[in-house]
């Protein structure tokens, strides 16, 4: 479970957020390529935005669901 005490300082504030166990992996840049970003000097994923539709708070969720080490959070879960 991502823990929002060790998130990184890009993530956009809001409810999702990524912490630092994230490995890079690609997979929430790929399910919601509007709200996830990489950060190319550091080598991790970050919230770039904060979902504004539907659509994308479900492309949030399927990104938080695929995350392999679980580092993307949701305060409202």
């Amino acid at each position: 479970m991502a823990d929002k005490t060790d998130q990184w300082p890009q993530n956009q504030a809001g409810k999702f957020y990524v912490d630092k166990t994230c490995i890079a992996c690609d997979a929430c840049c790929i399910a919601a390529p509007d709200n996830f970003k990489m950060h190319e000097d550091d080598g991790h994923a970050y919230l770039s935005k904060q979902p504004s539709s539907p659509e994308e708070e479900a492309q949030c969720k399927e990104a938080m669901e695929g995350c392999p080490v679980e580092a993307i959070g949701d305060d409202a879960s």
